[in-house]
Order: C-alpha cells, then structure tokens, then sequence
C-alpha cells in the first residue's frame, strides 16, 4: 500500500466512526421515544391510534377526524355531502373534492359496482334510514332512474347533478378517506412508526412496538351482527401499505325469513347475493382500498380477480363461500405477508 493510499484511509476512519456513533445515537435516541395510543369514535364507530411520538395528539387527531366528518357524512346535518343532497349552495372543500374524484375513476373502473349515487337504494332497504316495508319491483325500478355516477358531475368545486333527486353516500369510503387523514396528519408531524385503524380499515408505517412490522388480522366472516367475534382468518405482516376490508356478516337483518346484507348492487338495486363473504384489499391508499373492497361485494370472485389484473397496485385476500365451505383466495404478491 502507497503512502498516498496510507493517508486517504487514515481521513476516512474518522469519517466511518462518525457515521457509525452517529447512527447507534440515532437508533437510541428512537428507541427511546415512547408509542403513544389514541382511540374513540367517529363515523359511527371506534378508531386506535398507535403512534412513536413524544407528544400526544389526540385532539389533533380527533380535529382531523372532524373535518372528514364535517365534509362526508349523511348524518352530519352541516356537512357538505348533507347540503348537497339538499340541493343547497355549497362550496366543496379540498377533502370532498378529493374524495368525489377517486370515487368516480372507481366507478369508472369498475362499471359502476362502486356508485356514491347508490343512496335512495341504501335508505329504501333499511340501512340509512329505517323502514319497515320492503320496497317492491315497482320502486327498485323508479329508484334505479336517479342512480349512477354518470348522473354527477364537478363542475369547478360544485356538484352538478342532472336530477335534483340524486344523492350522494360516501360511507363506503370515507373511513378509509379518514384513516389516511389521521396517517397523513402523523406524517406531517415527522412521525415514521404508527399504525391507523377506524373501524377495520388500517394504515400502517414502519415498525410496532416491538421493533417488527405490523401485524393486521383478518376476521373470518361469520354472522355477527353485534359485532363480538374477533375470531381471525389469518394474520397480515402489513407496513407502509393500506388495508380495507367489506363484508355483509355484521351488517344485514332478516324480514320473511330472508337475510338482507348492507352492500346494494347499484345497477340491480338489490342487495347482492353471491359467493363473497368478504373482500380485504390492500393498496397504498385506505380510501382507494375501502372503495375496492365495496366493489369486489358488489362484483363478485370472476369480477374481482378481473379487476386486479388490470391494477397491478392492489392486492386482496378474499375469503368465499363454495358449497357452505369458506375457503379463500389470495393475491400472489400477498403470499409473503402472511404471518407463519
């Protein structure tokens, strides 16, 4: 070795000591800061908030929530989606913007199985509003002529649409549109390592508590209206991803001795009847996930696995009924994410 080399290699041990004592600080001082937990309710159901941060945000958290809340929920009476469907002057915000055109470029994708338009469907089978009558042929056929999300619009940052009568349902993707605000509002904050979950729909970032990736279960889909089971299908290693799952075991009812599950088949204006029990989606986004998961109910196995194909972001973990046996289908990409 040259004096030359000799002396380069002395100028770069210090450099290499700096660079390793700096990272073992780092990774201290990281370990060091304690996980935070949150949890409450919000669009009418629970949300927990795990997240590495030397503060509590709870209320930020919680003023975050709100404003999706303020922005996309019927039952909200000030909301921007409540005066919409009101047909009352509204200036849309950001958030509703936002979620209105992802929520078209999936209707779009899916031919409509996914539709925010399928609200008088949902109110006329009990599941927005009570009712106790069953609505007959007649009104499924008058329902279906203010369906579709051909029948909006956003023209600058207003809704048109081109009946009066339309209105709008965003539940089944503003809880994933909420998770990614909570996770959006950490991110802003610095923080690497947490996980969002409100009400099953997940996101999660970097490590657990225990310094390894998350681990999001799966529930089986058995009927449990009062939501107790907590029995899993399986268990995901799940980081930096997003997971949304729908199915019709907890939300349904029985009238005649028929069961009626929440998910409505937009273009039937039934509620769908087929061999999906539940449909869990993952992709980078909860909201584009949640919105995936509602359409793969609507569409079924054949449909999903089509629509996969064509969006190489997503992946999912359905579970079916063959002959009342569950057994279940996964996405390739999915087979190392499965917990031993």
């Amino acid at each position: 070795m040259t004096t030359k080399q000799n002396k380069r290699l002395l100028w770069q041990v210090p450099f290499l000591v700096l660079l390793i004592v700096g990272t073992v600080l780092i990774i201290r001082q990281q370990r060091s800061i304690p996980y935070q937990k949150a949890s409450g309710t919000i669009f009418g159901t629970t949300y927990h908030i795990t997240y590495q941060y030397d503060d509590d945000l709870k209320s930020e958290i919680e003023g975050r929530l709100q404003e999706v809340d303020n922005a996309l929920s019927m039952f909200n009476k000030k909301s921007i989606i409540t005066q919409i469907n009101n047909n009352q002057p509204v200036q849309l915000n950001d958030m509703f913007i936002e979620v209105f055109k992802l929520s078209q470029q999936v209707s779009k994708d899916t031919d409509g199985a996914f539709d925010i338009t399928v609200a008088p469907l949902v109110n006329a089978w009990g599941f927005g509003i009570k009712n106790e009558e069953l609505p007959d042929q007649h009104a499924i056929d008058s329902l279906l002529t203010i369906i579709g999300y051909q029948k909006v619009s956003l023209v600058g940052r207003q809704v048109k649409k081109t009946d009066a009568r339309v209105m709008l349902d965003c539940s089944a993707i503003a809880k994933g549109y909420g998770t990614d605000a909570a996770a959006r509002l950490l991110k802003e904050k610095g923080i690497t390592n947490y996980m969002v979950e409100i009400g099953g729909e997940v996101v999660t970032h970097g490590i657990n508590e225990q310094r390894i990736p998350w681990k999001i279960g799966v529930t089986k889909p058995t009927d449990d209206a009062l939501a107790t089971s907590h029995e899993l299908q399986t268990v995901l290693n799940l980081t930096d991803k997003a997971m949304a799952t729908s199915g019709n075991y907890r939300n349904f009812y029985y009238k005649g001795g028929r069961r009626y599950a929440h998910t409505i088949n937009p273009k039937t204006g039934y509620p769908v009847q087929h061999n999906i029990l539940s449909a869990t989606v993952i992709a980078d986004h909860c909201a584009r996930a949640d919105a995936y998961a509602t359409a793969f109910m609507v569409m079924g196995f054949d449909g999903a696995k089509e629509v996969l194909k064509r969006n190489p972001d997503l992946m999912a973990y359905l579970i079916y009924d063959d002959d009342g046996i569950n057994r279940v289908w996964y996405s390739p990409g999915l087979q190392d994410k499965i917990a031993e």
